[in-house]
C-alpha cells in the first residue's frame, strides 16, 4: 500500500472514530454517507475496513472489565451493510468499486444510507 492511500485510511479510520464516540445519533447515522462524499476516489472496501477497524480500536480500548458500548455493534453493523452494498455494486459489473460507486447505487436502488441522517 502506498503512503498516500495509508494515510488516507488512518483519516477514514480516526474520523469513524470520532463519528461513533461523538455521543451524536446524527453524527453517526450520517457516518457512512458523509464518508462516501468526502472519499469518493477511494475504493468502496476502503470504507468497510475503516468502520472495521475503528470498531475493532474502540473495542480494544474498552477492555474485557467494562460493558459492551452501544457504538460496537453499530460499528460492525454497518461494515456488514456497507460490505452488502460493495458486493451488490459489484455483482452489477463496477469492480472495482469505488465510495462514488456506493453514492450512485444508494441514490438508485437502496437508499439507506442516504436517508440516515
Amino acid at each position: 500500500m502506498s503512503k498516500d492511500r495509508d494515510a488516507t485510511i488512518d483519516l477514514m479510520i480516526e474520523f469513524v472514530m470520532e463519528e461513533l464516540l461523538s455521543g451524536n445519533s446524527q453524527r453517526k447515522r450520517a457516518m457512512v454517507r458523509r464518508m462516501a462524499e468526502r472519499w469518493p476516489s477511494e475504493p468502496a472496501l476502503a470504507l468497510v475496513f475503516a468502520v472495521t477497524s475503528a470498531t475493532s480500536a474502540i473495542e480494544d480500548s474498552l477492555g474485557n472489565s467494562t460493558p459492551q458500548d452501544p457504538v460496537i455493534p453499530l460499528g460492525y453493523r454497518l461494515s456488514a451493510l456497507i460490505s452488502a452494498d460493495v458486493h451488490a455494486v459489484q455483482s452489477m459489473g463496477q469492480v472495482p468499486s469505488m465510495a462514488q460507486d456506493l453514492l450512485h447505487f444508494w441514490r438508485r436502488v437502496d437508499p439507506l444510507f442516504l436517508r440516515l441522517q
